[in-house]
């Protein structure tokens, strides 16, 4: 686990579009959560916040996880998020509280399902995921955090110990006024698969994975 030393919040000006819509009971092979929906009327994207334990007004372990179809559900084995969602769910629940914010709207890192299966496709012919995006004429990261800001607050939530290798989220979590208290990796062994994939997060995109080495 890596300490912070955070300046505060520094807040960006941007109004609520989030509204907090059903909450419901949802059992799962980890514990049991409590699932709040959220749409945001921005773009139509429906969120939800799996909340375990109480969190209001504490600092709690959160993961914002970004949606992605072929590792999530399909267990792909090109990348490490499902491996990650799996390895935060477990984590919340072993640290008693904590929340997992799944993210719509982010597949392949927000271009989209068709384009992410076209960008792999590209991969396929020694592309990296970052030429690939830029090959199809796409941004190479597209993904906004502020969502997850104005959930954490919905939740009683202003502070965070968040499990994440990204720093753009950790900034963007502190821009919208969520004070990140601590960073605490969430390292998965690679694979044949995805060891090109981890190392482009670490060399073009900043990620923090010291494991690679």
């Amino acid at each position: 686990m890596t300490d912070l030393a955070d300046v505060g919040p520094k807040v960006e000006d941007s109004a609520e579009t989030v509204e907090r819509m059903v909450e419901t009971r949802l059992p799962t092979t980890y514990g049991e959560f409590r699932a709040v929906g959220y749409l945001d009327s921005r773009w139509g994207h429906e969120h939800v916040a799996l909340v375990y334990g109480e969190v209001a007004g504490t600092t709690p372990l959160t993961r914002l996880h970004s949606e992605c179809l072929t590792g999530d559900v399909f267990a792909s084995t090109r990348c490490d998020c499902g491996d990650q969602l799996d390895a935060a769910m477990r984590g919340v629940v072993t640290e008693g509280a904590g929340v997992v914010i799944y993210l719509k709207g982010h597949e392949g890192r927000g271009i989209g399902l068709l384009a992410k299966l076209a960008a792999m496709r590209l991969q396929e012919e020694g592309l990296d995921t970052v030429e690939a995006n830029l090959a199809l004429g796409l941004p190479v990261d597209a993904r906004e955090y502020d969502v997850a800001a104005q959930i954490l607050r919905d939740l009683g939530i202003e502070q965070v110990r968040l499990l994440s290798n990204n720093p753009e989220k950790l900034d963007s979590l502190r821009r919208n006024g969520i004070s990140v208290v601590e960073r605490v990796p969430l390292l998965i062994a690679p694979n044949e698969d995805n060891l090109p994939y981890l190392r482009t997060k670490r060399e073009r995109l900043d990620h923090l994975l010291p494991h690679l080495a």
